[in-house]
């Protein structure tokens, strides 16, 4: 376990950003009418990455006048990528900008690079420089460098949605302006995988155990990515997701985390259902971009009769 932020952490980020800044974003668009709506348009997005790598996104716009707030769906630790999570309501696409991105490796973005999941997460991590996640963050920034040249977009309310990436997204690009983070894996990794046998986090304890000679050496570099190291940078109105009390990522193992953000947190322990979870998520967001006499937009079957 490495307890200590490396000393050139910060320039080992500012070095990321440097890389991306020179690579254009030269982004494609292709509509997709089997996707649309009539309350909303789909679209294809290629854009560019650091290598260079081309990723592909699916940007959803409501039918109207914007400008619309944003759910930035930030790459997951998964193959597929859908239009929006399983489960959401389709009709979040008529409030709200949408934009869910493949990082490479991810299908729609596996030229040359096809991931496995799991074993992404330990993909080249034998040094910092070939560690797969050093480009997957690129990967979700320019996500955000992307949303920010849509003319249709409230840049007062852009929410950065999903796993660690999103509090990767908020810490590391002045664009986010709220979170939703289930953390799940680049958080004192190595320790807490010592403490499951699920994945994602038994990825690592997989690569352990076939290179247990490693296991400094990968603390070292996983330390970048802690967000132990990163939640000091992150100013935007947060809902962490918590695991239920006693679990791997409860609210008591992620205080290191939350108390020491430096925006305003809220932590939800989960309630072991994905009801209660999802309308506790789906009235924050309301609550912050709407007002609290909004009324959330859930899936049909969470509705009350």
């Amino acid at each position: 376990m490495n307890d200590n932020r490396p000393l050139d952490f910060g320039q080992f980020w500012y070095s990321l950003g440097k890389e991306l800044s020179e690579v254009p974003i030269a982004a494609e668009t292709e509509t997709l009418p089997m996707r649309s709506t009539d309350f909303a348009d789909l679209y294809g997005i290629h854009i560019s990455s650091i290598g260079p790598y081309t990723i592909y996104g699916y940007l959803s716009i409501p039918k109207g006048d914007g400008p619309f707030p944003v759910i930035y769906y930030v790459p997951k630790n998964a193959s597929v990528l859908e239009i929006i999570p399983q489960g959401t309501s389709n009709q979040i696409r008529s409030r709200y900008i949408t934009f869910s991105l493949a990082c490479r490796g991810m299908r729609t973005a596996d030229s040359p690079y096809v991931a496995m999941y799991p074993g992404q997460l330990t993909e080249g991590i034998e040094s910092l420089s070939s560690y797969i996640y050093r480009g997957v963050v690129a990967d979700t920034l320019r996500g955000l460098d992307f949303l920010l040249t849509c003319p249709a977009i409230d840049k007062s309310a852009i929410v950065a949605w999903g796993n660690d990436n999103a509090l990767l997204a908020g810490a590391l690009h002045g664009a986010v302006t709220h979170i939703v983070s289930t953390p799940s894996f680049l958080y004192d990794t190595i320790n807490q995988a010592s403490r499951t046998s699920s994945y994602p986090l038994e990825e690592f304890n997989d690569y352990l155990r076939h290179n247990p000679e490693r296991k400094g050496q990968i603390s070292e570099i996983l330390s970048y990515y802690d967000l132990r190291f990163h939640c000091s940078a992150i100013t935007a109105e947060s809902l962490i997701m918590a695991d239920y009390d006693g679990g791997l990522f409860d609210k008591k193992t992620l205080r290191n985390l939350t108390e020491n953000m430096n925006g305003a947190v809220t932590v939800h322990p989960s309630e072991r259902s994905s009801y209660k979870d999802g309308m506790f998520c789906e009235k924050w967001i309301t609550d912050k971009l709407f007002g609290k006499d909004a009324t959330p937009i859930v899936p049909n079957h969470w509705k009350l009769e």
